[in-house]
Order: structure tokens, then sequence, then C-alpha cells
């Protein structure tokens, strides 16, 4: 149908418009889509066997819909993407507030227009964009704010007593009148506010400060709900629960690759960081595994969930600290280092909801702790386990060198701003380092190579092989044995330790 060509209730007519609920489009172009087998919700990864599918079903069927879950797993961004199964326009009478459809009049606006021009009523052409409202439900959020009110000011103006209908300020609900109506976090609303969507959802009608106002309203709508909100701050109401026909629950990523394809295409990396910092696959398990971890920490609320925007976060904390290490270096382009996954620790300690242990050790501990592991579970992926190798019998540990010297009084520095000149030099004064990474790794080039070689010291250190302290600007490694004699395995070199002086001394108090 010509939108463009279509100005008048009578062009309308003649050209064989028929009105459709906004059920009926989305389940007619979700049809036309599977069909045709298009994407009916592009860059949703992870669901294809489970969300996506629910949904398609739900909407089949007609149905409202709750989406049940965690922060972070993609609940708002789905409900934007059904504005894809609504028609590109549809037409409305010109002026109305509610998108009344020419052919269906809701409004006493458009009754009376229509009533008083007949087929010259003015038809003006809705596009999809401006048929999807959302709201965030938070506790000040008033019936007013949704359904309407009786406006005094327009009574005033229009000169009409309260009895007529045209004084009512319609809320958003009504205004989103043939569209999709989205309410976050639906367990936010009061109860009372709750229940003021009963014959919305059934009946489809509604009250106004006592006006009975028959509204027979066409909406979709979609609630997102957190399960956690359920105990902490409020909960849906039965009845209200009862009337919504689908409740969908939705999960984090059930494997690495995919949560790094959701890292991937939502992280914000800017061209000129795209030329400048070369990443690798390790890099990129690295920043999932965190989250993983995070999620079977005991220091982690998991009632909260460790949301997906933890990693894209951190990958993109990731890239920024290498571009600031070749900008300080006067560097061109630079090779991403493990080092640089372990300064996004500030991308980790505001993602995560702390029980009260996690609180005790405090958010940046428990933030390098997750870290720690992530590098310890991935280390297996890529060099022999070192508890294994320790227990061959006739054959050394592949790790001998590399204790051996560590053992001999060496230490490491490997300082976050090091340049790579300095980085390498660093790598290369640890005998047998490099032996290790080519042999099991040969088809390297000399970046990959040194990132493998940082990447197998801090695994020695994860498995208690080496020890590596945190200094301000990097890390040290250095013998196990004489870390143990001479400080504990954070704190060596910060500067900033603001540890009371009396309470030093209780460390090597027995009990």
């Amino acid at each position: 149908m010509n939108h463009e060509t279509i100005r008048t209730l009578g062009q309308l007519r003649a050209s064989g418009y028929q009105p459709r609920s906004v059920k009926t489009e989305l389940r007619d172009n979700l049809i036309k889509k599977l069909q045709s087998g298009e994407d009916v919700f592009p860059g949703i990864f992870g669901y294809e066997e489970t969300v996506i599918p629910e949904l398609q079903r739900a909407i089949l069927a007609g149905h409202h819909i709750n989406l049940l879950g965690l922060r972070g797993q993609a609940k708002t961004r789905i409900a934007r993407l059904l504005i894809g199964l609504l028609d590109e326009y549809v037409p409305m009478v010109e002026g109305s507030e509610l998108n009344d459809d020419p052919l269906q009049p809701l409004s006493v606006f458009a009754k009376n227009l229509i009533a008083e021009k007949g087929n010259d009523t003015p038809v003006s052409w809705l596009p999809r964009a401006d048929r999807y409202t959302e709201k965030l439900a938070t506790p000040d959020v008033s019936v007013a704010d949704l359904i309407g009110d009786a406006d005094p000011i327009k009574a005033a103006t229009l000169k009409l007593p309260y009895s007529d209908e045209r004084v009512i300020h319609f809320g958003l609900i009504p205004r989103a009148h043939r569209g999709i109506f989205v309410i976050n976090e639906l367990p936010d609303l009061q109860a009372r506010i709750q229940v003021s969507l009963f014959n919305i959802l059934q009946e489809g009608d509604i009250q106004i400060r006592g006006f009975k106002v028959r509204l027979p309203l066409d909406l979709q709508f979609v609630f997102t709900a957190n399960p956690e909100d359920y105990t902490n701050r409020g909960s849906i109401v039965t009845p209200l629960k009862d009337r919504i026909d689908a409740q969908i629950i939705t999960h984090y990523p059930k494997s690495i690759e995919i949560g790094k394809r959701i890292t991937q295409q939502e992280a914000r990396i800017k061209e000129a960081q795209r030329g400048m910092v070369t990443t690798n696959d390790i890099i990129a398990d690295l920043v999932e595994q965190v989250a993983i971890e995070a999620r079977g920490s005991e220091f982690v609320d998991a009632k909260s969930g460790v949301s997906a925007r933890l990693t894209i976060s951190a990958f993109e904390q990731v890239v920024a600290g290498a571009e600031r290490r070749a900008l300080v270096n006067g560097e061109k382009t630079t090779y991403v280092r493990v080092s640089d996954f372990i300064t996004a620790v500030p991308a980790v300690t505001g993602k995560v909801e702390l029980v009260y242990e996690g609180e005790q050790e405090g958010a940046g501990i428990v933030a390098e702790k997750l870290m720690g592991k992530a590098i310890r579970t991935l280390f297996l992926n890529y060099f022999p386990d070192p508890d294994k190798a320790k227990k061959l019998k006739g054959r050394p540990s592949p790790y001998k060198t590399v204790q051996e010297w560590f053992g001999a009084g060496h230490t490491v520095d490997l300082l976050h701003d090091l340049s790579t000149k300095d980085y390498r030099t660093a790598l290369d004064q640890v005998p047998g380092l490099r032996d290790i990474v080519t042999e099991l790794h040969p088809n390297e080039d000399a970046e990959a190579t040194y990132f493998l070689m940082e990447f197998l010291l801090h695994g020695l250190s994860e498995y208690s092989l080496i020890s590596r302290n945190r200094l301000t600007a990097g890390a040290q490694f250095k013998d196990l044995l004489s870390s143990m004699f001479t400080m504990p395995s954070f704190g060596e070199g910060d500067e900033d330790d603001d540890e009371d002086e009396d309470e030093k001394p209780q460390r090597g108090r027995r009990r």
C-alpha cells in the first residue's frame, strides 16, 4: 500500500485497506520471515534453541510476554527487536493522540473528526519506530503516568465540565495504542500500579478518576523481570502474572564461544584502536572465563547474576590498556599482553554483587582472584598440567628449568607500561621459558610467542610453582619459597598500602 499517495479516509477505503490487530500483524510478519528463512532476531546469540523458539511460539499464539532472567541477558534488546515484526507504516487519523485507525476510531477526537469530514478526514502514516513505547518501572511511577488522569488545565482552557471525556489526559499506555508496550523491571512497580494493568490486559477497558472509559486498546505487552527483584524489592502480583500468557526464561551464554561472539559484537572498539592493538583468542577467552568464574564464585552473589556487560567492559579496557601502553612508549602498534588483562580489574569490580565474605575481602582482591582463576583454568588448554607434571616418575617436570632459575633467587618485574623491547628482554632472561612455548606451539609468530611466555609465567604462579606479587605498576615473579618468608602474596611494592600500623604485627601472631 502506497503511504505517500493515500491522504484521506476516502482514498484509504478505496485502496481496500483492512484493519489488523497488532498481534495479528506481528504473527503474519513472523510467518513470512520464518517461511523465507530470514533471521528474525539478528544479533542475539546463544538463544537459537531456547529463548527464540519460545518467543516465536508466543507471538504465533498472540500472547503477552514476560522475559524473566538475571541482568545482562539481552531482555530489553529482544523486546526492541520486535519492532522489526511490525508493518513499515500504518494509517492513522491525522492529529490523533491515540494513533486511531481511520476505520476503527477509538478517541472522541477521531470519532468527531470523521463524523464532521467523512471521506475527507485527513490520514497520516505512522512509522513502525513510533509504535514502540518503553517504560522503566520505578517505585515512583503512578497510575496517571501509565493510564491517565483528569486534566484541570484542559478543562479550564476548553471550558468543559469534568463529566466530559475530553478533559482526560491519557497516559503512556493509551498513547501506545496499536503498538508494542514494554515495561522493564516489572517487580519494581508498586502493587497498586500493577493492579491498574489487570483490565487493560484482559478486558481492554480503563477507568480514570471515575470515568468509565471503554477503550478497547490494541497492544502487545512485553514485560521484563529479574528473579532477584522478587525477594529484594517487590514481586509481580499473582493476578497480573496470571494474565501474562507466556513467561520466557532467559539465561547466560552456555559456552565461551557464544560469549565471545556477544562480546565482539557489543564491544565498542574504535577504529584507531583496531589499527594500533592486535588481540588474540586467548585474551578473548580469558575475558569470558572471568564471567564464568564469577558466576561460580563463593564471593559473588549468584542471585544477582553476572551481566554480559562485564565481559564487554573488560574487553574494551584490555584494548584501552594496550593502547595506552603503546601511546606512553611512542609505539605505532602493539600486541596485547596478559598484563593488559590484569589492568581490566575496574571493569570487574563494578559488575559483581559481592556476598558478605566478598565484601570482607574487598572488590579489588575478589576481581584479581577471579582473573587468576580464569588464567588457571585456561592455562591447561595450552600447557601441561603443573599438578600432574610434579608427579611424573623418571621424567623431569617441563617447568623444572624455569623453577630452578627462580629458586636461585632471580626475579622478573613485568610492569604494565613496559615498552615492547623491555617486555621481551624481561621474558628472555628466564631460561627454558621460550623452549616450553616453542616446543608446544612451534608455529606461532614472535608476538604470539612472547604472549605465551608471559601467559606461562602467570599460569605457573596460579599453580604455585612460582610466586607472583602485585607491584603498584605491575607484577613481580619470584621463587615461591622466598616470597613466603618475605611478604604476603599481594602488596609488595604497594606504595599506597594504607594498612593501620598497629595491625601489621598481628600477621605473625599465633592463634
